[in-house]
Formats: C-alpha cells, structure tokens, sequence
C-alpha cells in the first residue's frame, strides 16, 4: 500500500482540522492539503514521471514540503530528501547518483541548485514561483484521486547518509519501511491525536520529516517555525500556542531550550513529548531537562537505515523510581521498538553476554531494503536479514542496551578499547565544561591517545591540569586525555551533531594549546 494512502484516510476524517501551519497560522487543512499533493501528482504525471522516478526536495522547512512530499508519494515516485545545508557539490553527486529528474527547491537554495551543475534532464521548481503557484492552483485540474498502485518493498524514501567516510550512500527505505516504522511510533509513544501538534524545528529531510507521518495519520497539526529552524524563543511561543505540542530535537537543542531565559514563560502542560536523538544525551544534561519540564522526554536511537526505530527510553523510564538505578537508565538508549529485534554480537556474529560489548545488529519490517546502486555496500550492511549498524553496544541483564560509539569511533591505545562517550561523560561532570567532544590522535608508541576538545562556561574557567586530575578522580587512567584543547564552540551538523570528522581536521592542522 502507497504510504500516501495516511494522508487519504486523514483528509477523509479529519478533513476540516489544521494539518500545516506556519507559525501559529494554519496554511492548509487535511482537506486542503490533501488537494494540493493531488495537483502536484497531477503535474508530475503530466510531465512523464514515471511510478519509481526519483524526485529531490532541497528544501529548507517550509510548509510545502509537506504537500511536495505527499504529492510525489501521490504519483508513485521515490523522494530523495536533500539536506539544505550541503555544499554544491554534494547536492550534485546525489543528483547524479539517485538520477532524480525533478528538483523541487525553497528560493533560498535554487542558486545552490544550479551552481550543482543540473543535468538537463532534470528540472528545477521553486516551490515559491509562478510555475509552481499554476501547479496547486485551486483552478488547477487534478487526474490524481487516488495514490498510484505501488508494492510495498517499491522505494518510498531514498535518504543520503552523511558520508563521513567516502561518498554518501542512498539508503532505500520502502513503503513497508515507512508503514512500519510509523506504527511502531504509534504503539510505542501513543497516544496522538486531532488535538495534538507536532513542532518541526530539526531538517524535515531528515527524521523530523518521519516522525510527521504518526501525526498526519491521527489528523494532528504540523507546525514549521517562521525561522524555519530552532530558536528557544520561538519554541515557547509555539507551544504556549498549540497545546498537546511534541518536536523532535538533538540534545544540543534541548539543552538550548533549558537554557534558555524564555524558558521561564512555558506553559509546561502544553508540551506533550520531546523526541531526542541523533547523538549522546548525556546524563548530567538529561537530568537538567526533567528538572526543568518533568517526565516529558523520551529518546529515540535509530539510522538512516532503520529511522528513529531501533530502541527507545520512554518518559517513564526517564524517572527516579526508588530502584537505584536511574542513573544507569539515564545513560542508555532503552528497550527495543515494537516490531523490531536487536542483538549485540561479536565479530563472528555469534551473540554476547550481557555486559559485554559488540557490534549492535537489528532486524524488522523497518530496516532498509539496501543502498541505491550500491550492492558492496548493501551486501556489508545487510546479513542474513540483520542491519550490521556499525556501532558499538551492550545490554545490560534488563535489557536496556548502551552505546559505547560508532565502531570507527573507538579509540585503540596500547590494544585496549576506550569509549569516547564515556569519556565525555565523565568531563561533563565538572561544572565549569558547557561541551566535550573526545576522539583519538595517532601516537607513535601507542597507536592512538585520547584527545578532548572542550567547551568551557568561560575562558580560562577551567584548565587542562584539573580537567585531567577531575578524570583521573572519576576513570581508569589509561582512559583520560593526555591533552586539551579549549574552543569557543564545537562544529555541528545543521541537525545540532557534533562533527566529529571536523574536529580531527582540527587535530590534523594543528597543535593542541
């Protein structure tokens, strides 16, 4: 079943309620959204897109993403969702490489879209001009009723992972993908409904874009922040407008919005849920947050290749519950996601003990059907029907499950294993460190040593000598940095995660201070 067939059933029951909003300003009902993806479907169709062919959003959130996103679902195409903060380049490299023959874009990229080098086969649409006003025009007329027949394993959702190590892979998620990993949100947070409000603030091309589709199939509202990001101030006012609000936000937004003075004016009963993942919460931060909103957080670990549906940490897990061990719940990922199962395993890909570390392996209804083009890849990721996720975990006897890092994040000194995250845990434990990010720097004798960039709450508010006897105080020796490196900010990702790959171009340059 075409996945766009949530938005039909939504349009049907709910279709006079709110669906896209502009700020507080509604844009669309389910009625009018649902008509305008037909328009667009309509256009596509028109213009000899097949079902299957490849269409590119390069957009920054707006609130036609929605009925772009919908209207191509409408027409049996694949969306190739495109992250508006990539450079040129990269933005041409997916072109080519998903063949996307139709670019919708918002008029702040379409510069950018042509400095990428369009083919001439692909056309470009800003979704602001005439042409595309002409296209979801109420005088417009629409062939499409009903989403195009697709099967469930057809490509739905071809997402570009963030290439760190070589050229970005095309992940290919289907409709049975997106199906399931849309009921799993609704078995595992439910419940939502008409009265709620799902806030986007993180890239809708990326997992915020998802999460929507629960909300779209319950009839609830989709907010998109006039600043088209994250801005604490913002976030308040939305939600003291929209009661029953959720968001998806990385933990540096959330501890953006803890620190935020505009935090003080809340209407804390209208935030139902904040969704974070996409990098380490830590403990000590996470703690902040409850303090400051209550039970309201619930982490989601995923990939791009298993969106947001891997484990989750519920808000009732996220409380003190007289058992001691809050802390230890704080620090992990969760439980596995309804529809999925999850294994730790060694190199042979035999299972491990409990408290004993792998590699973190997941299979289910959610997990990818492969890498676009790319049958090396796909044959290294996916085996014998598990996702080989990269990173490195343990479960604990409950069944909670800790990630220690991305496999290639380990740093290997002296032949023992240390985990960046638990370093970083550790330093962000002193009162005077804001951010640390921990990677590994090549040693002559050692093979790697451990390297700490640190964010501190003011210049010289820390040094280096107490930072190493704070570590020595709370870890393994072996484990502590053997040197510092003091920065004003730490490079971030559009969607808030510290870029580790930026952070050892730093300690390729330069030398540590």
């Amino acid at each position: 079943m075409n996945i766009a067939e949530i938005l039909i059933n939504a349009a049907a029951a709910f279709g006079d309620r709110p669906a896209v909003c502009h700020g507080p300003q509604v844009q669309l009902s389910y009625g009018g959204l649902v008509g305008r993806a037909r328009r667009v479907a309509s256009w596509l169709k028109g213009k000899g897109c097949p079902p299957g062919a490849r269409v590119g959003l390069y957009m920054s959130n707006c609130p036609g993403y929605f009925e772009v996103m919908f209207g191509a679902w409408f027409a049996g195409c694949t969306i190739v969702p495109i992250n508006a903060k990539l450079h040129p380049k990269e933005l041409g490299y997916i072109l080519s490489n998903s063949g996307a023959g139709i670019l919708f874009v918002t008029p702040d990229l379409a510069a950018q879209a042509v400095e990428a080098g369009l083919d001439q086969a692909t056309r470009l649409v800003d979704i602001t001009g005439p042409d595309y006003a002409v296209i979801v025009s109420d005088d417009a007329v629409s062939g499409v009723t009903r989403p195009a027949k697709v099967d469930p394993n057809d490509v739905a959702w071809l997402f570009y992972t963030s290439g760190t190590t070589g050229k970005p892979k095309g992940a290919m998620l289907t409709h049975r993908n997106l199906y399931n990993m849309t009921l799993s949100f609704l078995a595992d947070i439910g419940p939502v409904d008409a009265k709620d409000a799902a806030l986007h603030p993180a890239p809708l091309s990326h997992a915020a874009g998802l999460l929507a589709l629960a909300h779209i199939a319950r009839g609830a509202a989709n907010v998109v922040p006039v600043s088209g990001g994250f801005d604490p101030e913002e976030i308040v006012d939305l939600i003291n407008v929209f009661p029953g609000s959720s968001f998806f936000a990385a933990p540096t937004m959330v501890n953006r919005l803890i620190g935020s003075p505009a935090l003080a004016r809340l209407t804390v009963g209208h935030l139902d849920h904040i969704f974070y993942g996409g990098a380490p919460m830590y403990v000590e931060d996470l703690k902040a947050a409850i303090a400051r909103l209550g039970p309201r957080l619930w982490q989601a670990y995923g990939q791009g290749e298993a969106p947001c549906t891997i484990t989750y940490l519920p808000p009732h897990m996220h409380v003190d519950n007289g058992d001691g061990r809050l802390d230890q719940r704080l620090a992990s990922v969760g439980i596995a996601r309804t529809g999925v199962s999850v294994r730790v395993v060694d190199e042979a890909g035999a299972d491990v003990p409990s408290g004993v570390n792998g590699e973190v392996i997941v299979t289910g209804d959610v997990v990818m059907a492969g890498y676009w083009n790319n049958p090396e890849a796909t044959a290294q990721a996916l085996r014998d029907g598990w996702l080989h996720t990269g990173d490195i975990g343990q479960f604990d006897e409950r069944g909670l499950l800790f990630l220690k890092d991305r496999s290639k994040d380990v740093v290997i000194s002296g032949g023992s294993n240390i985990y960046p995250r638990e370093v970083e845990e550790v330093l962000l434990q002193h009162p005077a460190v804001v951010e640390a990010s921990v990677v590994g720097r090549p040693h002559a004798d050692w093979g790697e040593e451990v390297f700490a960039f640190v964010v501190a709450t003011a210049e010289g508010a820390v040094t280096a000598e107490e930072l190493d006897a704070h570590c020595i105080d709370n870890i393994a020796r072996f484990k502590r940095p053997k040197a510092y490196r003091f920065m004003t900010a730490l490079p971030k990702s559009n969607y808030g995660k510290i870029l580790k790959t930026e952070l050892r171009k730093i300690l390729e340059q330069t030398s540590p201070r």
